[in-house]
């Protein structure tokens, strides 16, 4: 009912550099679609609470149960519903002042009757909380008491909340992955974050004729707890998409504020616009600089290092990034990087180990496995390892070691596609061809990649079964993304052994 505070708040919204990850990440469609469904079921309820007309409670209902089906982040919907109710629809405890907003609802009612009216969307938001918490434990995400300490907990949602009050105000410095502290952050830290969350409540709720400040202050701080820390889940403190949200209720808050203080000191409605237009333009700026940003992998990565200290998971994935463009050498040392600053688990180290048999440190993958070896008991991880060892010697040309090492992968987990190929290789270096048919199509049923397929024609065409080499090499370009490159793999395999491709 209030225009042009309206206006500004949802061109904040739709301009603030914060909220780029939600839209630019094609993963977070799912925060997009939840944010849809939660408008929608707000605008719905602000119609039944003016007409009372149940269909339009029912409306609300499948909206918010569309919502969290996109994505949970919108389960305090029915808390944010109560703020509604205070203002700007002042259905709760009487009308308030009109100059505050649009018209009041047409019957006020008590608190009580306001939130058992709620009931069925706290069934819904209750129901889907655990369903959520069911399905993040299964995944292993939850980080456990022992692995984040309460207080650890605490000092962070304090300190996060700030930082984010901080990022709508002066979005700069902006990470997809703002990563969790090495060691507690400083006590002042928590405790002035603390004090200071405690001391704008304070203010808010001795000002709470002003409706929309509490309402709005109180969104911010209500619909971030699903996602503040109090539950830890993966390795951030903060992320940029939990703030699509919960800002709306902090834009609410200063807009109307600024907009009271302007109207009281009479000031003329070109210099409002002017502020205004100052404003969005700079934000439009920096949403575009940081569109820039999410161009792809490898700018978003060094990004984030660029603007975070510590940051094993920004090393982590641009090594990733670079390793799908074949910069295996940058890889490395992007991958060495994450592990000085985070102790992998003896899985993921084996990466390491990938990596640096591709750029040609046989040695070195050989140290990394074998320290895998020793840290986990896990026969598929003990198997991988063995199989990483196999392809080491093999690049080495030592082929004794490399047939003993795959043969004990094999013996761990028979299902082991690397110290399947391996053998495969080997046994052709022998000249045991129907082995190395068997072996390499064991392989190929595994892990049905170009480069195993590519092998097993090969195998094929030793053993004197052309066509049925010329199938499997029809088959590979069919599935392969990459051709030329998993022939020039397939090479490098044959090489290793001594070994030249035939063919047709």
């Amino acid at each position: 009912g209030v225009t042009w505070p309206s206006l500004i708040v949802g061109a904040l919204f739709a301009l603030h550099p914060v909220n780029v990850e939600s839209v630019a990440w094609a993963a977070e469609r799912k925060n997009v679609l939840s944010m849809l469904f939660f408008l929608l079921a707000l605008h719905a309820y602000d119609r039944y609470g003016r007409t009372g007309r149940r269909y339009l409670y029912l409306l609300v209902t499948i909206c918010f149960a569309l919502g969290l089906m996109a994505k949970p982040q919108i389960v305090t919907l029915p808390f944010v519903l109560l703020f509604w109710d205070y203002w700007p629809l002042r259905r709760m405890g009487g009308a308030g002042s009109v100059a505050e907003g649009s018209p009041a609802a047409s019957t006020p009612r008590s608190f009580r009757y306001l939130v058992w009216e709620k009931f069925p969307l706290f069934i819904l938001a209750a129901a889907d909380s655990v369903v959520t918490m069911l399905a993040q434990r299964a995944g292993n995400a939850v980080r456990t008491v022992t692995e984040v300490s309460l207080s650890a907990r605490l000092e962070n949602v304090f300190v996060s909340y700030v930082r984010y009050i901080g990022k709508a105000l002066w979005p700069s410095r902006l990470a997809a992955m703002y990563p969790r502290p090495a060691n507690s952050l400083p006590a002042w830290q928590a405790v002035g974050a603390a004090v200071l969350l405690l001391l704008i409540s304070a203010v808010v709720l001795r000002w709470r004729d002003r409706r929309y400040l509490p309402v709005g202050w109180f969104w911010f701080l209500g619909t971030l707890v699903p996602m503040i820390g109090f539950v830890t889940v993966g390795e951030q403190t903060m992320a940029d998409r939990y703030a699509y949200l919960p800002f709306i209720g902090l834009f609410v808050a200063i807009v109307w504020t600024l907009d009271a203080v302007a109207s009281k000191r009479r000031i003329a409605n070109v210099w409002r616009a002017s502020v205004v237009l100052v404003v969005v333009l700079i934000l439009g700026c920096l949403t575009y600089r940081q569109l820039g940003y999410w161009h792809d992998d490898e700018t978003l990565w060094r990004q984030a290092l660029h603007v975070t200290e510590g940051n094993y998971m920004a090393h982590n994935n641009l090594a990733i990034a670079l390793a799908k463009q074949g910069r295996s050498e940058e890889a490395v040392v992007q991958f060495q990087a994450a592990t000085a600053l985070h102790k992998y688990p003896p899985d993921q180290v084996l990466n390491l180990a990938f990596y640096e048999l591709r750029v040609g440190h046989p040695q070195e993958a050989i140290e990394e496995a074998e320290a895998v070896l020793r840290a986990s008991p896990d026969p598929k991880v003990q198997s991988a390892a063995w199989g990483e060892i196999g392809q080491a010697h093999l690049q080495s040309r030592q082929y004794g070691q490399a047939e003993e090492c795959y043969q004990n992968a094999l013996r761990l987990n028979p299902e082991n596609g690397m110290a399947l190929m391996g053998s495969g290789v080997l046994a052709l270096r022998q000249r045991q061809f129907e082995l190395a048919v068997a072996q390499l199509m064991h392989a190929a049923r595994v892990e049905p990649n170009d480069l195993n397929v590519l092998l097993l024609a090969q195998a094929l065409r030793r053993a004197g079964h052309a066509e049925q080499a010329d199938l499997a090499e029809a088959k590979v370009q069919k599935i392969s993304s990459d051709l030329g490159h998993a022939q020039l793999e397939a090479r490098q395999w044959l090489s290793f052994a001594g070994l030249e491709p035939l063919s047709h």
